[in-house]
């Protein structure tokens, strides 16, 4: 065929001792799998290449073995710089072992460290982790004591504070695209996303590195529409054509035309799911919804606030996004997460942030593991487990309304919605509202600084942040004050004739969200209650 066209074990080889590798993808959609799996086996049969450095955005994994878990062997890789580390266990023991040096940076930053890099700028000066636990005044983002040098400093412009992140030269850049023309150029018909795969090809390339794609197919050159080329062949030095088992759309869906934009789902009648807290929760969340504006979900508790949206039929009252890039329809979940159903734009991860990073979300409702007196959240490490801060500090650092949503106790908890009245039948074990988080991913202080709204909403009582205080202001119907909630949580909230949470809110069946929403936006959105 073609001199770029080589076998996956030739295409590996090109990897050397010590280089930097940086590879695309977010949960399962576009990771260059069988080239991972490639390095693995080299690695594991040769004992090389060894000490690479491993460099990523967004989580690449299953949880379990696939995605960058198949790098995780000792002396592999010598250190890794990623943004979400919950998906990747293998290498997030390497990590707490100290059996690699590892930084946790924000998914965003690392997103555009790839446009510096390529572009030859010193990296990236954004006040993105001012507060939290990537701020060099705590951590550095640094994940153990092994890992000693300076990844993030602080600095000042014009008398304000900013965070600079120094860009890294590429060596070896793995990608994923759908079709390779006989001159290596690469187009993404299939993918569901689109990602970072231009910048990490131009960063690789103005390094002197390398550039690795594979790919499902090969075609004539000449035959692609040089408008659907995402990389250009000129960049790409090396193509694979992928084992399609090792060429999954998304880690849970083989191919979906719909997830790839190329065909619309039709309209269905949602099946509403059953009434329970995490639906009381979604449900008092989506009241937050601002009509008409631009709103982040988050993985997790925060998805099941688009099914709320779509069963009470305002899904097209608010545009939908997700971090990767997406714009528009709904959201997918679980292993899916990342792509959407029926959107109106993909856009590349590194724009997508930088329309966050510039104030572009009207509200972002987020998951939370533990949030403190003072109102800081933490989401990235707790419990003995790494997590990563994704996206996180990106998105809830600069979004104008901040919704934090989950339960309020974790680990057991039993809850049983009668009458319209909440009742809790076994307490979970672990509290979620304690004394001092012990990372911080989400900064109140900061927060405060730049005027963020933040709610925390959970099954049983809603609070507010204001003034560095955690306020009491609305309780369930059915919950007692001081049993459920001031017994449950290692500090006191600021308490001031709290109201009871909409009560059409515990009830089965529609509770009239497009009627509160239509009402909210002809009254110009004034307080909810």
């Amino acid at each position: 065929m073609i001199a770029k066209r080589v076998t996956t074990e030739d295409a590996i080889a090109l990897i050397r001792p010590g280089d930097t590798i940086a590879t695309s993808g977010f949960v399962g959609i576009g990771v260059p799998e069988e080239l991972l799996l490639a390095l693995e086996n080299r690695f594991v049969e040769t004992q090389a290449p060894r000490d690479l450095t491993l460099l990523f955005a967004a989580g690449q994994g299953d949880g379990k073995s696939r995605g960058l878990n198949r790098l995780g062997h000792e002396g592999l890789l010598k250190r890794v710089i990623g943004g979400h580390w919950g998906l990747i266990p293998k290498l997030g023991a390497l990590a707490v072992d100290s059996k690699i040096e590892a930084w946790n940076l924000p998914q965003g930053v690392i997103s555009q460290m790839f446009r510096e890099t390529a572009a030859g700028r010193k990296g990236v000066f954004t006040k993105v982790g001012l507060g939290t636990f990537v701020d060099p005044r705590q951590d550095g983002g640094r994940i153990d004591r092994h890992s000693t040098e300076e990844m993030v400093i602080l600095t000042e412009i014009d008398g304000d504070e900013i965070l600079f992140y120094p860009a890294k030269p590429i060596d070896v850049a793995l990608l994923r695209a759908t079709t390779a023309d006989e001159n290596g150029n690469l187009t993404m018909e299939h993918e569901a996303l689109v990602l970072d795969s231009l910048a990490m090809a131009m960063a690789a390339r103005n390094s002197g590195g390398t550039v690795i794609a594979q790919v499902e197919r090969i075609c004539a050159a000449g035959s692609l529409a040089p408008k659907s080329v995402v990389v250009p062949g000129a960049l790409v030095d090396a193509v694979v054509v992928a084992d399609a088992k090792n060429h999954l759309q998304t880690y849970s869906t083989p191919y979906s035309s719909v997830f790839a934009g190329l065909t619309k789902a039709p309209v269905a009648p949602p099946s509403p799911a059953d009434l329970n807290i995490r639906k009381i929760i979604a449900r008092r969340c989506a009241l937050e919804l601002p009509p008409g504006g631009i709103v982040n979900l988050g993985i997790g508790m925060p998805e099941g606030v688009a099914a709320v949206a779509e069963e009470e039929g305002v899904l097209k009252s608010v545009t939908l996004t997700a971090e990767p890039g997406v714009l528009g329809g709904r959201p997918a979940s679980g292993l899916d997460f990342g792509a959407a159903v029926n959107p109106d734009a993909v856009i590349p991860q590194s724009a997508m942030f930088d329309f966050y990073d510039g104030g572009g979300l009207d509200m972002a409702c987020l998951g939370m593991a533990e949030a403190d007196a003072s109102g800081n959240v933490n989401v990235s490490r707790f419990a003995g487990h790494l997590a990563g801060a994704g996206g996180f500090i990106n998105i809830s650092q600069n979004a104008r309304k901040v919704i934090f949503a989950g339960t309020f106790t974790a680990g057991g908890l039993q809850a049983e919605i009668k009458a319209g009245r909440l009742h809790i039948q076994t307490e979970g074990r672990s509290r979620k509202f304690v004394r001092q988080v012990e990372q911080i991913t989400f900064s109140s202080a900061q927060a405060g600084k730049l005027g963020t709204e933040v709610l925390f909403v959970t099954e049983r009582a809603v609070f507010r942040l204001s003034d560095g205080k955690i306020w009491l202001e609305e309780i369930a119907p059915g919950i007692d004050v001081d049993r459920d909630i001031l017994a449950q949580m290692d500090f006191a909230p600021e308490i001031v004739s709290p109201r009871l949470m909409d009560e059409r809110l515990f009830h089965r069946g529609k509770f009239g969200l497009d009627e509160i929403l239509l009402d909210l936006e002809h009254r110009g959105n004034p307080a909810h209650f």
